[in-house]
């Protein structure tokens, strides 16, 4: 599977840890940086971790930030996107059951690496359930996004 990231300088070292984590796995790793902790905005290499998915280029992104929240703005306003910011195992399960996310957003001030290798994992392996939800899907995507 190509993953794509993209992480600003709060999300740096948690995406470093999750990088290595995905590349022992087996998966390709499309990295948009940023590629240290100098303070950076979080949408120069949110945005193009999004765009790789939404255009079809990886099949999933995971962004980093400090909490994840304003890197989840940027990557819902990609067209054909769906991103969930998980802070625990529950949160991204239910993300992908429930709404099929195709990026997560995590944040490294507030999750820890163990955790945040947890979160991805079980992220991953969760598969969508359809049904009511597909319903749900189609309509955030005829409303634009």
């Amino acid at each position: 599977m190509k993953i794509s990231l993209g992480a600003d300088h709060a999300g740096y070292k948690l995406k470093e840890v999750i990088r290595k984590h995905l590349v022992s796995l087996g998966h390709e790793i499309d990295d948009f940086g940023t590629h240290d902790d100098e303070a950076v905005d979080y949408t120069d290499f949110v945005r193009p971790a999004a765009e790789s998915v939404g255009f079809g280029d990886c099949d999933l992104g995971i962004v980093f930030g400090g909490s994840g929240n304003g890197e989840a703005i940027v990557a819902n306003k990609v067209k054909g996107v769906r991103c969930g910011v998980c802070w625990d195992v529950w949160s991204a399960e239910m993300t992908k059951k429930h709404n099929n996310a195709n990026v997560i957003a995590l944040g490294g001030r507030v999750v820890g690496p163990e955790m945040a290798i947890v979160i991805v994992d079980t992220w991953l392996r969760t598969e969508f359930e359809g049904g009511r939800h597909l319903a749900r899907i189609n309509k955030i995507e005829e409303d634009g996004n």
